[in-house]
């Protein structure tokens, strides 16, 4: 099998990034100067999870295809990182399986989800205070993690998007990325400092607290996954994360006077 050569590698990466996070970096920037040109930030909101109708099952619908559409860029990356020798062979389970490859799997279950909590702890607990400064500083717009109406599905349906935020962002930013970032030559101080400006950059249309926080997020966990090779603690703790915020504030928002 030939191997690919830089430049076909670097269309690859721009092709994925087009087709997801990279995309949302873009838009991020043009709706943070957007909202920076209407009023002072400090007096933007930023609502995650917002209803897609008024009626219950068309508003289901659309979060589910939200959902399942978002995540056809991870299985892109998992194409592009499957070596085409052992996938035509059928064998799956070898080294070369790209689920090996960025440890996507439950091979170690038990020490992921050990992992995951732990630094879900490590990064959840002084966000929440970054958060405050940003606010008390003015860069950080109000962040309301769900708007969603009150239905039998939503917090099922808040499960299942933080569930896809943490593998589209950990598959693609991190795994990917630094498995891409490394055979173009780049040093890994370089590979894991332009993971993290892309994770923060894509939270940008929620003010500059949140850029910084997820930069430092994003340096924690890609010097992480150099360590361990493994992307699935990554995937555990940032799902965590999520669903703390989007469920926590769809059930508790709105009695503790959020939103």
């Amino acid at each position: 099998m030939l191997v690919p050569s830089r430049r076909r590698l670097k269309f690859e990466v721009w092709i994925v990034l087009g087709l997801s996070l990279g995309q949302s970096a873009v838009y991020s920037v043009v709706q943070l100067l957007d909202k920076m040109t209407r009023a002072p930030l400090a007096e933007g909101t930023s609502t995650l999870n917002r209803s897609q109708s008024a009626r219950e099952y068309f508003d289901l619908t659309y979060q589910l295809l939200d959902i399942i559409f978002a995540l056809v860029p991870v299985l892109l990356v998992i194409y592009f990182l499957t070596d085409q020798r052992q996938a035509a062979s059928g064998d799956v389970g070898n080294q070369s399986s790209a689920f090996r490859k960025l440890g996507f799997n439950f091979a170690r279950p038990g020490m992921d989800m050990m992992q995951g909590v732990g630094l879900a702890a490590l990064i959840g607990i002084p966000s929440l205070g970054l958060y405050a400064a940003g606010r008390a500083l003015g860069i950080t717009t109000a962040i309301i993690p769900s708007a969603l109406d009150a239905y039998w599905w939503t917090v099922p349906v808040l499960i299942l998007s933080a569930i896809r935020h943490a593998v589209v962002e950990e598959v693609i930013v991190v795994g990917y990325l630094l498995n891409r970032f490394g055979k173009f030559g780049w040093s890994v101080p370089l590979s894991i400092a332009a993971s993290a400006l892309l994770r923060g950059s894509y939270h940008l249309y929620q003010g500059f607290g949140p850029f910084i926080g997820n930069v430092v997020m994003g340096i924690v966990f890609a010097w992480l996954y150099t360590r361990t090779k493994r992307v699935m603690p990554l995937v555990i703790a940032h799902a965590l994360l999520d669903i703390v915020a989007f469920v926590g504030f769809s059930l508790f928002g709105r009695s503790m006077g959020l939103g």
